[in-house]
């Protein structure tokens, strides 16, 4: 369940509240009863975890790992050609 801020406009009351996403929004201030408690917008605050590709992944401003190279000559191919570029 996600956590929600609100701010009363009447007496600055603020508080965090544990809400499900289809719960209403609280209107009612819990510190002075007025009609005026609002929901904030806040960043969300999570962490990556786990296995995976990360934003700070190829950061450091290496290159792209290398392709492999093909040993095998195709039949009939003397290395001048246009899969072995000379």
């Amino acid at each position: 369940m996600p956590i929600y801020e609100y701010r009363c406009d009447s007496c600055g009351f603020q508080k965090e509240h544990l809400q499900k996403m289809s719960d209403e929004t609280l209107t009612v201030c819990p510190s002075c009863n007025a009609n005026s408690y609002q929901k904030l917008l806040s960043a969300a605050g999570f962490q990556l975890k786990g296995t995976g590709w990360y934003a700070t992944d190829f950061k450091g401003g290496g290159s792209a790992p290398a392709k492999p190279e093909t040993s095998a000559t195709p039949a009939g191919c003397g290395g001048a050609c246009a899969c072995h570029p000379g």
